[in-house]
């Protein structure tokens, strides 16, 4: 799977601007902070998922002045050629199409654009709090299957619907409240017991596939097997008597106490909690491991691997650790930003010079 060309207009920080990444290799965006390199990822990913890489609201995607954007990919899958275009607008819905058919949901954009991206922010995954993780294996739950989209947000709806009507009640256990919280409950147990299950099966591939990226990247420090991963939920029993003997306390507190949005994904390095005892080097060293590893795993289910974009990923590795990160990139499309020259290791088949929401030049490797 690659991307052959990438047209935007009026997106972020361009007028317009036309790439054209190497279609089997590493293509490295280069240029000063601000000009507009992780622009370019973000269009892609917004293509490949409908949101921004960066969790950015879709306004902030429309060029300042500009009423909407335009984000358009020509995509090789499988010898198969398919455009995918997003229109994104300031007030309304925006839209994506695929071969210009409408489509609505990230299932359907599945064998047209997949992706995997690692950007600095991915290293709150591991210092931040629970539920960036369980973010992170539910986007890579729906990478491996997108049919899991309907489970995931099956949980989301139930959820929303269940603390509305908690703050409804106003801690008052009304009968009508009692009949329509059990008919809540009911839901909520079925559709989580099954996304917590999903997560558990997830981990149990991904962790093999993690311990041996961040071996891979910490080097001869660290033992085999010193990143650790493992699925914590936040009931015991079946989740239907955890939602009953919590029952009480989610009307008083108006929250729904137990269930999947509440579970923690527990990371160790060396057997410490890699969020409070582990150094920022280790902690970056997780990160990356995680992102290979949801990569690795895409790429087994799928015929052809997804584009993996690499948002400045070299900005605080050392040599080392960089050369073992390039030494893992996986065959396929690779589409990588950098501020600064890349290590010596790094050998681009196509190098893009960024500057001020311009591609000012283009060249072949090695330049």
């Amino acid at each position: 799977m690659a991307v052959t060309r990438l047209w935007l207009a009026d997106f972020r920080c361009f007028t317009e601007a036309t790439i054209e990444p190497d279609t089997s290799g590493l293509t490295v965006l280069r240029g000063a902070n601000g000009a507009g390199k992780t622009s370019m990822l973000e269009a892609v990913g917004w293509l490949a998922t409908q949101r921004s890489i960066r969790g950015s609201p879709r306004e902030a995607l429309v060029r300042t002045g500009a009423e909407r954007a335009i984000v358009r990919a020509e995509c090789v899958e499988a010898r198969r050629r398919v455009q995918v275009e997003a229109e994104i607008p300031l007030s309304g819905s925006a839209r994506t199409l695929v071969n210009r058919q409408v489509v609505r949901r990230r299932a359907d954009l599945a064998e047209a654009l997949r992706m995997t991206v690692f950007s600095p922010d991915d290293l709150a995954l591991v210092q931040g709090g629970p539920a960036g993780r369980r973010d992170y294996l539910d986007e890579a739950l729906i990478d491996a299957h997108p049919r899991n989209e309907t489970m995931v947000g099956e949980v989301e709806r139930v959820l929303r619907q269940r603390a509305a009507l908690l703050r409804q009640a106003g801690g008052q256990a009304r009968p009508e409240i009692v009949d329509t919280l059990d008919v809540w409950d009911a839901r909520l147990a079925d559709a989580g017991e099954a996304l917590a299950a999903g997560r558990q099966a997830l981990i149990a591939e991904l962790a093999p596939a993690a311990a041996i990226a961040y071996e891979h990247l910490a080097g001869a420090q660290e033992e085999p097997g010193a990143l650790g991963m493992s699925y914590r939920p936040s009931w015991e029993g079946t989740l239907a008597d955890a939602l009953t003997a919590a029952r009480r306390e989610d009307l008083r507190r108006q929250v729904t106490t137990v269930g999947p949005h509440r579970d923690e994904v527990e990371l160790t390095v060396s057997g410490r909690p890699a969020r409070t005892q582990a150094s920022q080097g280790e902690q970056r060293c997780v990160a990356l491991a995680l992102r290979l590893a949801t990569h690795a795993l895409a790429s087994a289910r799928w015929p052809e691997p997804p584009v993996l974009l690499l948002d400045d990923v070299f900005s605080e590795l050392d040599a080392r650790r960089a050369e073992a990160l390039v030494e893992q990139l996986p065959a396929g499309q690779v589409l990588l930003t950098t501020a600064v020259d890349p290590p010596l290791v790094v050998a681009p088949d196509r190098v893009v010079e960024v500057a001020g929401g311009r591609l000012a030049a283009a060249s072949g490797g090695g330049t």
